[in-house]
């Protein structure tokens, strides 16, 4: 699948409608009761390591470290990497991402992008897996409560069933996830000092974190900011949001031009995936940047304009 510069989406007709309706959801446990239950682990966890250390800078500032690291794996890794396929990158760059992006605990990099190239093709519509219409917390957490509807392998892209990298990380996601993200800051914050610091605050709290700043672009960013580029589908900017998820809150811009790597388009834009990807390209280690042409971009935006100025 080779996405295209401009957002595409499809609309169901009233029997698909009907079809998918009718549908019974199926609790997945194991998604709720993580869900639910690494909150209170984390309250529980960081109360009892404050109140035997007290404030440890060192862990807080491993804590930062996995929460950049793990979130923009998904950021550029997960989602504008393999998701939109917004630029190439070597195996090294991919290996990397593939380990700290399970480590963010949001499924395999298979499964995530399968669902984020359904998104973006059925956006506000019933196939869409996080559809804002069924409600803020649906779209936020509640779909993943639910076991997918879908048959897997059918709706999962050929390109990356033919990643080996991709399928390696798939078939062992569990096992990396637990890893990368839990054993392997305990063991770090064992040698700055305490192995429960390490786990409650670079690991668990890390986790829940990463978890609603991602989610919060599937909720908040299709209901809260602007629409400068495109009023098809619910998606906005939010600056905001754009500082808690490493530039990926000029969710209308991304809507609207799928493929750019770029989120935040200007200089001035906190979009630190941007950085980083271009910061890579200058090394060699990342290549086929896409951008959008300015000129599309000035359309888009004065086509909003002139719908703004008509409704006036």
């Amino acid at each position: 699948m080779k996405p295209s510069l401009f957002e595409t989406h499809q609309v169901e007709t009233p029997s698909e409608i009907k079809s998918i309706q009718k549908e019974k959801l199926q609790i997945d446990w194991v998604n709720t009761l993580f869900l639910t239950l690494t909150p209170v682990a984390a309250v529980i966890l960081s109360w009892i390591y404050f109140r035997g250390h007290g404030v440890q800078y060192s862990q807080i500032l491993l804590a930062v470290a996995f929460y950049f690291i793990t979130g923009i794996a998904i950021t550029a890794g997960y989602h504008r990497l393999l998701s939109h396929r917004a630029y190439s990158a070597g195996k090294i760059v991919k290996f990397l991402y593939l380990i700290f992006g399970a480590a963010a605990f949001q499924n395999s990099a298979l499964k995530w992008a399968a669902d984020h190239r359904i998104h973006h093709r059925h956006v506000d519509g019933e196939k869409d897996p996080y559809n804002i219409n069924k409600g803020f917390f649906y779209a936020h957490m509640g779909w993943i409560f639910f076991k997918d509807q879908n048959n897997e392998t059918a709706h999962y892209p050929k390109d990356l069933l033919n990643d080996k990298l991709v399928m390696w990380q798939h078939r062992n996601y569990l096992a990396i996830a637990v890893s990368v993200g839990f054993i392997l800051p305990t063991v770090i914050g064992y040698f700055l000092g305490s192995a429960l610091g390490g786990l409650a605050l670079a690991g668990v709290t890390r986790v829940v974190f990463v978890h609603h700043c991602t989610f919060f672009i599937n909720s908040l960013c299709h209901v809260v900011g602007n629409r400068p580029y495109t009023d098809t589908n619910t998606a906005r900017d939010s600056y905001v949001m754009a500082f808690f998820s490493y530039g990926e809150g000029y969710h209308n811009y991304h809507h609207y031009f799928p493929s750019d790597y770029r989120n935040g388009i200007r200089w001035y834009h906190f979009d630190p995936t941007k950085w980083l990807i271009k910061v890579l390209s200058f090394v060699g280690l990342v290549r086929d940047l896409k951008k959008v042409p300015e000129k599309l971009i000035i359309q888009a935006r004065a086509e909003m304009l002139s719908k703004k100025f008509l409704t006036i």
